[in-house]
């Protein structure tokens, strides 16, 4: 044992930390020319993978919420592995297991989808409880264990989960602490006219199968992505933002349409994904500006509304609309 404190990672040059935000903008370009329509989900992964979170996809089929996943993939030069989410899929499906190699006669654990840098659960809540509940130990640990024994997972890595708001008949409701492993919650909607008709275009050139990810070429790399987590180590927080998260974040315990408010998990959730916005955006500090860019996709899925409310139509956006509103915003 010792008091010393560990040692300190130095942060990046600022060039270094300047590169690699420029390599994070050409990821996005080079995304959007597969992807039509989607930039601020791409910028959603970028932050996500800048501070170990995770994204859950929501939207309906054919929005590209898989392509999305696959591109940024290749972008980066990093793996991907998709998983389709069945009834039937046991835990070990995604966890790997200890088999009995035939050729040596010793056990020996055969690794599962998961240990990849980019992990694609599509359609995670047509899955079982405990097959979530494996999952749940990746995201929060980022390790699997299987016969008792820990296995460390790659670094980047990240779930980003697809699910269909529009499906409810043989689906299971992802309960809400596996929900708060989820950094953002991204809506994929449906593209505006201009876009479905590049979209069109893209199919008229590129065939059957229209754009693809493999066409993509790397822009940037893992060392990019470590570069750019400890800049954003290094941008500033001041008391008053610190407070006015806080405040938002305890405004939703106190709302009376609201049945479970954010828990300080979340708030500090928020404080990561500001940080992360204002580095992408060029700043050395947080602004209230970029904390009420991130409360939706961060906390939607964070609160849950009263059954009466919900039945009136009422979403969790237009709460929180209300909530930014009420909470006074730090000059």
């Amino acid at each position: 044992m010792t008091d010393l404190p560990p040692p300190s990672v130095p942060s990046p040059a600022p060039e270094r930390a300047e590169d690699a935000r420029q390599a994070l903008h050409r990821v996005r370009a080079a995304i959007g020319e597969v992807i039509v329509g989607q930039d601020g989900i791409v910028t959603g992964l970028l932050a996500a993978l800048l501070v170990r979170g995770h994204v859950l996809l929501e939207g309906v089929p054919g929005v590209a919420k898989t392509l999305l996943v696959t591109s940024l993939a290749r972008s980066l030069d990093v793996g991907s592995t998709r998983v389709q989410f069945t009834p039937d899929l046991m835990p070990s499906d995604v966890t790997g297991q200890t088999i009995l190699d035939p050729d040596t006669g010793a056990l020996r654990f055969r690794q599962g989808p998961v240990f990849t840098n980019l992990l694609i659960a599509d359609e995670i809540n047509r899955t079982p409880p405990r097959t979530q509940a494996a999952l749940l130990e990746a995201m929060q640990e980022r390790q699997v264990s299987v016969d008792g024994q820990p296995r460390e997972l790659p670094t980047p890595f990240l779930v980003v989960a697809t699910q269909n708001p529009i499906e409810h008949e043989g689906t299971y409701p992802l309960p809400d602490a596996q929900l708060d492993r989820f950094l953002f919650k991204l809506q994929v909607t449906y593209p505006d006219r201009a876009q479905e008709q590049r979209i069109l275009d893209q199919h008229l050139t590129g065939g059957d199968a229209g754009p693809r990810p493999d066409a993509l070429e790397p822009v940037a790399s893992p060392e990019d992505l470590e570069a750019a987590r400890r800049a954003i180590a290094d941008v500033r927080l001041e008391a008053a933002v610190r407070d006015y998260i806080v405040d938002l974040a305890r405004a939703t315990r106190e709302t009376p349409a609201i049945e479970l408010g954010v828990s300080p998990r979340g708030a500090a959730m928020l404080l990561h994904a500001a940080r992360a916005w204002a580095w992408l955006a060029g700043r050395t500090y947080v602004t209230p500006d970029e904390v009420k860019a991130v409360v939706k996709p961060v906390l939607r899925h964070r609160v849950r509304l009263r059954p009466e409310v919900e039945l009136e139509g009422v979403t969790p956006d237009s709460i929180l609309e209300g909530v930014l509103a009420n909470v006074p915003v730090p000059r």
